[in-house]
């Protein structure tokens, strides 16, 4: 028994979750006093249909496949990673897919697909301390370092921020990135479960993690509209629990980019108060667009002398 009222279909070795339309939450989102991706009228300026939803929001579809997976053990050391394929807007529908690993019973391949099939997401998810690699950190072992960065140019990696204090209860505001309460989002959360009252679903431990990002925002040069590219969340020595205060650090550990981004990829580590060792820790790629910073070609003149293809 899962607790997740969720019909989950096997055939032959994938399990399928029901189609679900997650919500928008972030359209009033500020970032270091600007509006993100999720405002619509922001990402109608980029090309975007409107307001994307965030992508940690898909992590809940796949909490009911890992728990028939794996049971009670994925609370306590499930790891979800995820590269994000094509972006959601409220309105669509949406499922997750997991296609468990023959040869190790502890991981599995999962995807996520629109109604017309488009690939949301792809990735990996797994249980316990010696499972495979993830599919994200694989991915970053085959990505090329930025070469010539320019909204990134003033965060190096090895970058850290200061460790941060953070508790999230049910009616706790989480600040100007995070415009809701947790009590606000499982009134809308796609898979409902009664121990999410006590214990964070994935995609709230990213809220815990990054709620506090904006308060020493790594120097990334503005106005800039980023997103999330790729995500993973690991636990160590879960579940992570509503009202309990954790200390959250941040560093900078990889800058890469492609044609239209430029990446910082931030290891985020959630340590119960006074305590060592994380229970947590999420990998994040926050992805720069180019064509949101307009003065991307000044300013590689500037660094490098010469344009720099945005």
């Amino acid at each position: 028994m899962t607790g997740f009222d969720c019909d989950i279909v096997r055939q032959g070795d994938t399990l399928t979750g029901p189609f679900r339309r997650p919500r928008q939450m972030l359209s009033r989102q500020s970032v270091s006093g600007n509006a993100s991706i999720h405002d619509d009228g922001t990402a109608k300026e980029l090309g975007f249909s409107g307001g994307t939803i965030e992508g940690p929001t898909h992590f809940t579809q796949f909490e009911p496949l890992a728990e028939t997976l794996w049971g009670s053990e994925w609370r306590r050391t499930g790891c979800i990673s995820a590269h994000y394929r094509a972006p959601v807007f409220e309105g669509e529908a949406v499922r997750a897919q997991a296609n468990p690993s023959r040869d190790r019973p502890d991981y599995a391949t999962i995807r996520m697909e629109k109604e017309d099939g488009t690939e949301v997401l792809t990735g990996s998810m797994s249980v316990g301390e010696d499972a495979p690699q993830s599919a994200l950190r694989a991915r970053l072992e085959t990505l090329e370092p930025l070469a010539e960065p320019v909204l990134v140019a003033d965060v190096p990696v090895g970058a850290r921020a200061s460790r941060q204090t953070v508790t999230m209860g049910r009616d706790t505001r989480m600040g100007d990135l995070y415009p809701f309460t947790l009590a606000e989002k499982l009134d809308l959360i796609t898979e409902p479960n009664e121990r999410f009252d006590s214990e964070l679903p994935f995609e709230m431990i990213s809220v815990l993690a990054n709620a506090g990002a904006d308060e020493e925002p790594f120097a990334v040069r503005r106005p800039s509209v980023g997103l999330f590219a790729d995500q993973e969340i690991r636990l160590l020595d879960g579940p992570i629990r509503v009202g309990e205060t954790y200390e959250v650090s941040r560093e900078v550990i990889a800058r890469t980019g492609s044609r239209k981004t430029e990446s910082m990829w931030v290891e985020y580590r959630i340590v119960r108060a006074g305590e060592g060792d994380p229970a947590a820790i999420m990998l994040l790629n926050l992805a720069s667009l180019k064509a949101s910073y307009p003065d991307y070609e000044a300013d590689a003149r500037a660094l490098y002398g010469e344009k720099i293809d945005g």
